[in-house]
Protein backbone atom coordinates (compact mmCIF):
# COMPACT_ATOMS: atom_id res chain seq x y z
CA UNK A 1 0.00 0.00 0.00
CA UNK A 2 1.48 3.67 -0.55
CA UNK A 3 2.61 6.15 2.11
CA UNK A 4 -0.15 7.13 4.12
CA UNK A 5 -0.81 11.21 2.63
CA UNK A 6 -2.61 12.64 0.27
CA UNK A 7 -3.03 10.62 -3.17
CA UNK A 8 -2.99 11.69 -6.55
CA UNK A 9 -6.37 12.35 -8.13
CA UNK A 10 -7.51 11.81 -11.47
CA UNK A 11 -9.69 15.06 -11.29
CA UNK A 12 -7.17 17.50 -10.31
CA UNK A 13 -6.18 18.50 -13.99
CA UNK A 14 -9.74 18.90 -14.89
CA UNK A 15 -10.18 20.81 -11.72
CA UNK A 16 -7.47 23.05 -12.97
CA UNK A 17 -8.49 23.37 -16.44
CA UNK A 18 -12.46 24.57 -15.46
CA UNK A 19 -11.06 26.90 -13.34
CA UNK A 20 -9.05 28.19 -15.54
CA UNK A 21 -12.27 29.17 -17.49
CA UNK A 22 -14.88 29.30 -15.22
CA UNK A 23 -15.94 31.64 -12.44
CA UNK A 24 -17.85 29.11 -10.71
CA UNK A 25 -16.53 24.93 -9.92
CA UNK A 26 -18.82 22.65 -8.80
CA UNK A 27 -17.56 19.65 -7.10
CA UNK A 28 -20.10 16.96 -6.35
CA UNK A 29 -19.51 13.32 -4.59
CA UNK A 30 -20.66 11.04 -1.74
CA UNK A 31 -19.49 11.74 1.25
CA UNK A 32 -16.23 11.00 2.12
CA UNK A 33 -14.88 10.84 -1.24
CA UNK A 34 -12.04 13.36 -0.66
CA UNK A 35 -13.50 16.33 -2.24
CA UNK A 36 -12.60 18.62 0.14
CA UNK A 37 -9.29 17.04 0.94
CA UNK A 38 -8.46 17.25 -3.07
CA UNK A 39 -10.04 21.09 -3.70
CA UNK A 40 -8.25 22.50 -0.31
CA UNK A 41 -4.59 20.98 -1.67
CA UNK A 42 -5.24 22.73 -4.97
CA UNK A 43 -6.48 25.59 -2.90
CA UNK A 44 -3.73 28.85 -3.53
CA UNK A 45 -2.96 30.69 -0.50
CA UNK A 46 -5.25 33.48 -0.70
CA UNK A 47 -8.24 31.21 -1.75
CA UNK A 48 -10.55 31.31 1.80
CA UNK A 49 -12.28 27.98 3.02
CA UNK A 50 -15.46 27.40 4.47
CA UNK A 51 -17.64 24.92 5.23
CA UNK A 52 -21.46 25.05 5.86
CA UNK A 53 -21.23 22.00 8.28
CA UNK A 54 -20.41 25.03 10.71
CA UNK A 55 -23.68 25.79 12.22
CA UNK A 56 -22.91 29.22 12.46
CA UNK A 57 -21.58 29.67 9.21
CA UNK A 58 -24.52 28.26 7.55
CA UNK A 59 -27.10 30.52 9.51
CA UNK A 60 -25.17 33.48 8.49
CA UNK A 61 -25.11 32.26 4.69
CA UNK A 62 -28.93 31.64 5.00
CA UNK A 63 -29.77 34.92 6.75
CA UNK A 64 -28.02 37.00 4.94
CA UNK A 65 -25.94 35.89 2.24
CA UNK A 66 -24.63 39.37 1.02
CA UNK A 67 -22.90 40.00 4.73
CA UNK A 68 -21.63 36.36 4.53
CA UNK A 69 -19.54 37.47 0.80
CA UNK A 70 -18.61 40.27 2.73
CA UNK A 71 -17.38 38.33 5.79
CA UNK A 72 -15.54 35.77 3.25
CA UNK A 73 -14.68 37.43 -0.11
CA UNK A 74 -13.53 35.47 -3.08
CA UNK A 75 -11.21 33.73 -4.06
CA UNK A 76 -13.03 31.10 -1.47
CA UNK A 77 -14.03 27.42 -1.36
CA UNK A 78 -17.65 26.85 0.24
CA UNK A 79 -18.11 23.47 1.62
CA UNK A 80 -21.47 21.69 1.50
CA UNK A 81 -23.48 24.64 -0.15
CA UNK A 82 -26.64 23.05 -0.81
CA UNK A 83 -27.40 23.53 3.23
CA UNK A 84 -27.28 27.24 1.67
CA UNK A 85 -28.84 27.65 -1.66
CA UNK A 86 -29.94 31.44 -1.44
CA UNK A 87 -26.17 32.01 -1.92
CA UNK A 88 -26.37 30.52 -5.25
CA UNK A 89 -27.88 34.18 -6.49
CA UNK A 90 -25.32 36.11 -5.27
CA UNK A 91 -22.45 33.51 -6.39
CA UNK A 92 -24.66 34.31 -10.35
CA UNK A 93 -24.28 38.01 -9.53
CA UNK A 94 -20.88 38.28 -8.55
CA UNK A 95 -20.01 36.08 -11.49
CA UNK A 96 -21.49 38.29 -14.06
CA UNK A 97 -20.06 41.29 -12.44
CA UNK A 98 -17.00 40.35 -14.23
CA UNK A 99 -16.25 37.40 -11.99
CA UNK A 100 -12.75 36.30 -12.77
CA UNK A 101 -12.22 32.54 -13.74
CA UNK A 102 -11.85 30.17 -10.11
CA UNK A 103 -13.57 33.09 -7.98
CA UNK A 104 -15.94 30.03 -6.50
CA UNK A 105 -15.21 26.54 -5.75
CA UNK A 106 -18.16 24.78 -4.37
CA UNK A 107 -18.83 21.09 -3.15
CA UNK A 108 -22.09 19.65 -2.58
CA UNK A 109 -22.93 15.84 -1.43
CA UNK A 110 -26.45 15.92 -2.40
CA UNK A 111 -26.15 15.32 -6.42
CA UNK A 112 -29.94 15.96 -7.95
CA UNK A 113 -30.93 18.77 -5.62
CA UNK A 114 -27.31 20.46 -5.55
CA UNK A 115 -27.04 20.22 -9.86
CA UNK A 116 -30.51 21.21 -10.43
CA UNK A 117 -30.47 24.21 -8.17
CA UNK A 118 -26.73 25.25 -9.85
CA UNK A 119 -27.45 24.32 -13.56
CA UNK A 120 -30.86 26.74 -13.37
CA UNK A 121 -29.11 29.11 -11.70
CA UNK A 122 -25.63 29.44 -13.21
CA UNK A 123 -26.08 27.90 -16.39
CA UNK A 124 -23.38 29.05 -18.57
CA UNK A 125 -21.50 30.07 -15.50
CA UNK A 126 -20.30 26.73 -13.70
CA UNK A 127 -18.79 23.84 -14.16
CA UNK A 128 -19.81 20.64 -12.88
CA UNK A 129 -17.46 17.73 -11.84
CA UNK A 130 -18.05 14.82 -10.24
CA UNK A 131 -15.83 12.93 -7.24
CA UNK A 132 -16.25 9.61 -6.69
CA UNK A 133 -13.83 7.31 -4.35
CA UNK A 134 -10.22 6.17 -5.31
CA UNK A 135 -9.56 3.99 -8.15
CA UNK A 136 -7.42 1.88 -8.15
CA UNK A 137 -4.96 3.56 -9.91
CA UNK A 138 -5.85 6.25 -7.24
CA UNK A 139 -5.15 4.14 -4.45
CA UNK A 140 -1.55 3.17 -5.76
CA UNK A 141 -0.81 6.23 -7.31
CA UNK A 142 0.13 5.00 -10.57
CA UNK A 143 -1.57 6.66 -13.66
CA UNK A 144 -3.81 9.01 -12.13
CA UNK A 145 -4.03 11.61 -15.22
CA UNK A 146 -4.94 9.18 -17.95
CA UNK A 147 -7.77 9.41 -20.61
CA UNK A 148 -11.12 7.62 -20.07
CA UNK A 149 -11.29 4.29 -20.61
CA UNK A 150 -11.83 2.98 -24.18
CA UNK A 151 -11.35 -0.55 -25.37
CA UNK A 152 -9.36 0.15 -28.23
CA UNK A 153 -5.89 -0.47 -29.04
CA UNK A 154 -4.77 3.05 -29.28
CA UNK A 155 -6.13 3.85 -25.58
CA UNK A 156 -5.24 0.64 -24.31
CA UNK A 157 -1.44 0.95 -25.10
CA UNK A 158 -1.85 4.58 -23.69
CA UNK A 159 -3.30 3.79 -20.31
CA UNK A 160 -1.05 0.73 -19.46
CA UNK A 161 -2.37 -2.46 -17.01
CA UNK A 162 -1.45 -3.15 -13.62
CA UNK A 163 1.98 -4.35 -12.37
CA UNK A 164 1.77 -7.23 -11.54
CA UNK A 165 -1.84 -8.14 -12.69
CA UNK A 166 -4.53 -8.13 -10.83
CA UNK A 167 -5.31 -12.21 -9.68
CA UNK A 168 -8.51 -13.10 -7.67
CA UNK A 169 -6.76 -12.02 -4.22
CA UNK A 170 -6.24 -8.85 -5.39
CA UNK A 171 -9.41 -8.37 -6.87
CA UNK A 172 -11.23 -9.28 -3.90
CA UNK A 173 -9.81 -7.50 -1.75
CA UNK A 174 -9.89 -4.05 -3.99
CA UNK A 175 -13.96 -5.10 -4.65
CA UNK A 176 -14.14 -5.64 -0.64
CA UNK A 177 -12.64 -2.60 0.52
CA UNK A 178 -14.15 -0.02 -2.04
CA UNK A 179 -12.69 3.20 -2.73
CA UNK A 180 -13.73 5.57 0.37
CA UNK A 181 -10.52 6.94 0.94
CA UNK A 182 -9.87 6.56 4.58
CA UNK A 183 -10.49 2.79 3.81
CA UNK A 184 -7.55 3.02 0.77
CA UNK A 185 -4.57 4.48 3.38
CA UNK A 186 -2.08 2.70 5.02
CA UNK A 187 -3.34 2.47 8.75
CA UNK A 188 -7.37 2.27 7.89
CA UNK A 189 -9.73 2.06 10.41
CA UNK A 190 -11.89 -1.18 11.55
CA UNK A 191 -13.64 -1.49 7.90
CA UNK A 192 -17.35 -2.30 9.38
CA UNK A 193 -16.86 0.58 11.88
CA UNK A 194 -16.46 3.28 9.58
CA UNK A 195 -19.32 1.96 7.38
CA UNK A 196 -21.67 1.51 10.34
CA UNK A 197 -20.96 4.98 10.89
CA UNK A 198 -21.25 6.07 7.56
CA UNK A 199 -24.60 4.68 6.95
CA UNK A 200 -25.81 5.96 10.70
CA UNK A 201 -24.64 9.69 9.46
CA UNK A 202 -25.85 9.66 5.94
CA UNK A 203 -29.14 8.61 7.17
CA UNK A 204 -29.19 10.56 9.63
CA UNK A 205 -28.43 13.60 7.72
CA UNK A 206 -28.69 13.24 3.76
CA UNK A 207 -31.49 11.47 4.18
CA UNK A 208 -33.37 13.67 6.45
CA UNK A 209 -32.95 16.53 4.62
CA UNK A 210 -33.73 15.25 0.67
CA UNK A 211 -36.54 12.89 1.93
CA UNK A 212 -38.86 13.18 5.21
CA UNK A 213 -38.95 9.24 5.22
CA UNK A 214 -40.56 8.61 8.60
CA UNK A 215 -39.43 5.10 8.78
CA UNK A 216 -35.50 5.26 9.00
CA UNK A 217 -35.34 1.07 9.87
CA UNK A 218 -38.06 0.63 6.84
CA UNK A 219 -35.34 2.78 4.50
CA UNK A 220 -32.45 0.48 6.08
CA UNK A 221 -34.06 -2.41 4.53
CA UNK A 222 -34.48 -0.75 1.42
CA UNK A 223 -31.07 -0.08 1.10
CA UNK A 224 -29.75 -3.24 2.16
CA UNK A 225 -32.36 -4.74 -0.61
CA UNK A 226 -31.04 -2.67 -3.32
CA UNK A 227 -27.43 -3.63 -2.39
CA UNK A 228 -28.72 -7.36 -2.59
CA UNK A 229 -29.47 -6.24 -6.58
CA UNK A 230 -26.26 -4.28 -7.50
CA UNK A 231 -25.48 -5.48 -11.32
CA UNK A 232 -29.55 -6.55 -11.75
CA UNK A 233 -32.43 -4.62 -13.99
CA UNK A 234 -34.49 -2.83 -11.84
CA UNK A 235 -37.75 -3.85 -11.65
CA UNK A 236 -39.33 -1.67 -8.83
CA UNK A 237 -42.65 -3.74 -8.00
CA UNK A 238 -40.43 -6.34 -6.45
CA UNK A 239 -38.58 -4.32 -5.22
CA UNK A 240 -41.21 -2.30 -3.37
CA UNK A 241 -42.98 -5.88 -3.08
CA UNK A 242 -39.85 -7.34 -1.19
CA UNK A 243 -39.29 -4.34 1.28
CA UNK A 244 -43.38 -4.28 1.85
CA UNK A 245 -43.52 -0.12 0.40
CA UNK A 246 -45.97 1.20 -2.13
CA UNK A 247 -44.38 1.80 -5.30
CA UNK A 248 -44.13 4.99 -5.47
CA UNK A 249 -42.47 5.09 -2.31
CA UNK A 250 -39.57 3.25 -3.64
CA UNK A 251 -39.04 5.46 -6.79
CA UNK A 252 -38.57 8.01 -4.24
CA UNK A 253 -36.44 5.83 -2.34
CA UNK A 254 -34.61 5.42 -4.77
CA UNK A 255 -34.07 8.90 -5.93
CA UNK A 256 -32.54 9.51 -2.95
CA UNK A 257 -29.78 6.86 -3.53
CA UNK A 258 -29.27 8.52 -6.88
CA UNK A 259 -29.08 11.81 -5.09
CA UNK A 260 -26.65 11.20 -2.73
CA UNK A 261 -24.01 9.10 -5.84
CA UNK A 262 -25.24 6.18 -3.33
CA UNK A 263 -26.02 3.92 -6.97
CA UNK A 264 -25.78 4.84 -10.41
CA UNK A 265 -28.70 3.52 -12.51
CA UNK A 266 -27.71 2.54 -15.88
CA UNK A 267 -29.89 3.12 -18.99
CA UNK A 268 -30.41 0.49 -21.83
CA UNK A 269 -29.16 1.05 -25.03
CA UNK A 270 -31.85 0.83 -27.62
CA UNK A 271 -32.86 2.92 -30.74
CA UNK A 272 -35.74 3.07 -32.77
CA UNK A 273 -34.09 0.57 -35.49
CA UNK A 274 -34.47 -2.01 -32.43
CA UNK A 275 -37.54 -2.81 -31.11
CA UNK A 276 -36.17 -6.13 -29.34
CA UNK A 277 -34.09 -4.30 -26.54
CA UNK A 278 -35.15 -4.41 -22.84
CA UNK A 279 -35.43 -0.46 -21.82
CA UNK A 280 -35.13 -1.08 -18.14
CA UNK A 281 -32.30 -0.07 -16.46
CA UNK A 282 -29.62 -1.53 -14.19
CA UNK A 283 -28.90 -1.11 -10.69
CA UNK A 284 -24.90 -0.41 -9.37
CA UNK A 285 -23.41 0.45 -6.68
CA UNK A 286 -20.94 3.18 -6.92
CA UNK A 287 -18.83 1.63 -3.96
CA UNK A 288 -18.42 -2.25 -4.04
CA UNK A 289 -17.19 -2.13 -0.50
CA UNK A 290 -20.56 0.07 1.10
CA UNK A 291 -22.33 -2.97 -1.05
CA UNK A 292 -20.38 -5.83 0.35
CA UNK A 293 -21.17 -4.45 4.31
CA UNK A 294 -24.60 -4.13 3.28
CA UNK A 295 -24.98 -7.69 1.92
CA UNK A 296 -22.78 -9.34 4.95
CA UNK A 297 -20.14 -10.26 3.12
CA UNK A 298 -17.57 -10.61 6.22
CA UNK A 299 -14.17 -11.54 3.99
CA UNK A 300 -13.12 -10.21 0.37
CA UNK A 301 -13.11 -14.39 0.23
CA UNK A 302 -16.69 -14.51 0.62
CA UNK A 303 -17.63 -11.75 -1.76
CA UNK A 304 -15.63 -12.92 -4.29
CA UNK A 305 -16.86 -16.91 -3.61
CA UNK A 306 -20.32 -15.86 -2.92
CA UNK A 307 -23.42 -16.10 -4.68
CA UNK A 308 -23.12 -12.48 -5.56
CA UNK A 309 -19.41 -12.77 -6.93
CA UNK A 310 -20.51 -11.79 -10.99
CA UNK A 311 -22.67 -8.99 -9.83
CA UNK A 312 -20.03 -7.95 -7.66
CA UNK A 313 -16.96 -7.97 -10.35
CA UNK A 314 -19.15 -6.32 -12.41
CA UNK A 315 -20.31 -3.62 -10.03
CA UNK A 316 -16.37 -3.14 -9.35
CA UNK A 317 -16.02 -2.64 -13.22
CA UNK A 318 -18.75 0.12 -13.95
CA UNK A 319 -16.98 1.99 -11.08
CA UNK A 320 -13.95 2.26 -12.50
CA UNK A 321 -14.85 3.13 -15.89
CA UNK A 322 -17.42 5.91 -14.22
CA UNK A 323 -14.28 7.34 -12.48
CA UNK A 324 -12.05 7.23 -15.39
CA UNK A 325 -14.39 9.31 -17.70
CA UNK A 326 -15.63 11.71 -14.67
CA UNK A 327 -12.38 12.26 -14.04
CA UNK A 328 -11.53 13.91 -16.93
CA UNK A 329 -15.04 15.96 -16.63
CA UNK A 330 -16.63 14.21 -19.02
CA UNK A 331 -19.81 12.31 -19.14
CA UNK A 332 -19.60 8.35 -19.75
CA UNK A 333 -21.27 7.30 -23.07
CA UNK A 334 -21.76 3.99 -21.20
CA UNK A 335 -25.28 1.61 -21.11
CA UNK A 336 -26.11 -1.59 -21.10
CA UNK A 337 -27.79 -3.86 -23.64
CA UNK A 338 -30.05 -7.06 -23.49
CA UNK A 339 -32.61 -8.30 -25.89
CA UNK A 340 -36.02 -9.34 -25.45
CA UNK A 341 -34.61 -13.07 -25.68
CA UNK A 342 -32.14 -12.91 -22.84
CA UNK A 343 -28.83 -12.20 -24.83
CA UNK A 344 -26.62 -9.44 -23.16
CA UNK A 345 -23.79 -7.19 -23.28
CA UNK A 346 -22.53 -5.98 -19.62
CA UNK A 347 -21.42 -2.22 -21.24
CA UNK A 348 -21.63 -0.33 -24.24
CA UNK A 349 -19.87 2.77 -25.06
CA UNK A 350 -21.21 4.61 -28.00
CA UNK A 351 -18.45 7.11 -29.53
CA UNK A 352 -18.23 8.63 -32.75
CA UNK A 353 -20.96 6.02 -34.38
CA UNK A 354 -19.47 3.21 -33.06
CA UNK A 355 -20.93 0.70 -30.47
CA UNK A 356 -17.87 -0.45 -27.70
CA UNK A 357 -18.78 -3.70 -26.39
CA UNK A 358 -17.66 -4.79 -22.83
CA UNK A 359 -18.11 -7.94 -21.14
CA UNK A 360 -17.06 -8.79 -17.65
CA UNK A 361 -16.25 -11.85 -16.25
CA UNK A 362 -14.44 -14.05 -13.18
CA UNK A 363 -12.34 -16.09 -15.15
CA UNK A 364 -9.22 -16.86 -15.76
CA UNK A 365 -9.39 -19.27 -18.73
CA UNK A 366 -10.45 -17.98 -22.16
CA UNK A 367 -13.66 -19.46 -23.80
CA UNK A 368 -13.20 -17.41 -26.99
CA UNK A 369 -16.11 -18.59 -28.50
CA UNK A 370 -18.50 -18.26 -25.70
CA UNK A 371 -17.53 -14.99 -25.14
CA UNK A 372 -17.88 -13.41 -28.39
CA UNK A 373 -21.99 -14.06 -28.67
CA UNK A 374 -22.65 -11.29 -26.97
CA UNK A 375 -20.37 -9.11 -29.47
CA UNK A 376 -21.92 -10.70 -32.72
CA UNK A 377 -25.13 -9.77 -30.96
CA UNK A 378 -24.65 -6.01 -32.45
CA UNK A 379 -23.94 -7.60 -36.21
CA UNK A 380 -27.51 -8.96 -36.01
CA UNK A 381 -28.91 -5.67 -34.70
CA UNK A 382 -27.26 -3.91 -37.23
CA UNK A 383 -25.24 -1.61 -35.28
CA UNK A 384 -21.35 -0.48 -36.34
CA UNK A 385 -19.56 -2.26 -33.99
CA UNK A 386 -16.50 -1.09 -32.59
CA UNK A 387 -13.37 -2.80 -30.79
CA UNK A 388 -15.08 -4.36 -27.78
CA UNK A 389 -13.12 -6.32 -24.75
CA UNK A 390 -13.56 -8.57 -22.14
CA UNK A 391 -12.48 -7.46 -18.96
CA UNK A 392 -11.21 -10.65 -16.89
CA UNK A 393 -8.34 -12.38 -14.70
CA UNK A 394 -5.80 -12.93 -17.67
CA UNK A 395 -2.27 -11.92 -16.93
CA UNK A 396 -2.08 -10.52 -20.13
CA UNK A 397 -4.22 -9.78 -23.54
CA UNK A 398 -5.04 -12.00 -25.98
CA UNK A 399 -6.65 -11.70 -28.86
CA UNK A 400 -10.57 -13.42 -29.24
CA UNK A 401 -11.11 -11.50 -32.95
CA UNK A 402 -9.79 -8.86 -35.22
CA UNK A 403 -11.82 -6.65 -33.02
CA UNK A 404 -12.07 -8.45 -29.53
CA UNK A 405 -10.08 -9.25 -26.88
CA UNK A 406 -9.63 -9.98 -23.90
CA UNK A 407 -8.10 -7.90 -20.91
CA UNK A 408 -6.89 -8.49 -17.65
CA UNK A 409 -8.71 -5.90 -15.08
CA UNK A 410 -5.53 -3.60 -14.88
CA UNK A 411 -6.32 -2.18 -18.02
CA UNK A 412 -9.02 0.00 -16.02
Amino acid sequence: MPDDGFRQRGLATALRDASARFPVVFVTGPRQTGKTTLLRHLSEPSRRYVTLDDPAARELASRDPALFFQAHPPPILIDEVQYAPGLLPYVKMRADQGGAPGMFWLTGSQHFHAMRDIGETLAGRVALLRLLGFGWRETWSTGVDLPPFLPTRARIDERGSADPPFDLESLAEAIWTGGYPRLCIEDPPDRDVFFASYVQTWLQRDVRDLLQVGDLSAFDRFVRACAARTGQLLNLSNLARDVDISVPTAKSWLSVLEATMVVHLLPAWHSNRTKRLVKAPKLYFLDTGLCCYLTGWTSPRAAIEGAAAGALVETWALGEILKSWWARGREAPIHHLRTDDGVEIDFVLELDGAMHGIEVKRAATVRAEAWLKPFRTLDRLGVPRGEGAVLCLVPDELPLDDRTRALPFGVL
